[in-house]
């Protein structure tokens, strides 16, 4: 008798759970946005430590090879993305989005910050060996980087680093998962050159 009583509660444990990852699941969807934990727990009616743990449950779930999408985190706060494999396919629907929109040399210069950061522009000038004005100010202007400080040197150079929208648009929680992103920003530099090649034979066959 009282084994089964324990399996019911363990049932009806494992239920409560599911409704409440159908919940919040449903919350992140809807808004869109990055939830502050504490926004989460308030709504479910969760102690914050327990929201985490329910959330840091999920994020294992989420990362099952066959979902589309992931739970990341960033300073306390939670969102839905898509998988970052999968950019190539969800380009195709969107269009113009920041990414695609970035040039080569953008994509270098940010590749770059992502791994040296904090870095000065001339340090990244020195990296790619040409200037990175254009490229810096073009990833300023996305929010992809951000100016963190300055470099105790003559000069006092800018030190640049990426931010939290840089880690959202690539998918990705935190600068441990840089070699993954190191796979798709080079993958994406080869993918615009082939098109390149392509559209210059185009047009030379015309």
């Amino acid at each position: 008798m009282e084994k089964l009583q324990a399996i019911q509660t363990e049932i009806k444990e494992v239920s409560e759970k599911n409704k409440i990852f159908s919940i919040i699941e449903s919350l992140l969807f809807v808004t869109g946005e990055p939830m502050k934990l504490k926004d989460i727990s308030e709504i479910i009616g969760c102690k914050n430590n327990l929201t985490k743990s329910l959330l840091k449950e999920m994020s294992y779930l989420y990362n099952d090879e066959n979902r589309g999408i992931k739970l990341i985190s960033m300073n306390d706060e939670y969102q839905l993305v898509t998988k970052s494999e999968n950019s190539e396919y969800i380009e195709r629907i969107l269009g113009n989005n920041s990414r695609q929109a970035l040039s080569q040399a953008s994509l270098e210069t940010l590749a770059i910050v992502a791994y040296k950061q904090p870095i000065t522009r001339i340090e990244i000038d020195d990296i790619r060996g040409v200037k990175s004005d254009s490229a810096v100010a073009k990833l300023i202007e996305k929010s992809l980087i951000k100016e963190v400080g300055r470099l105790e040197a003559p000069g006092r150079p800018i030190l640049y680093s990426t931010t939290d929208e840089f880690l959202k648009q690539f998918g990705i929680e935190n600068t441990k998962e840089l070699p993954e992103l190191q796979e798709i920003v080079y993958k994406y530099i080869n993918e615009k050159e082939v098109e390149n090649n392509d559209d210059n034979t185009k047009e030379n066959d015309s």
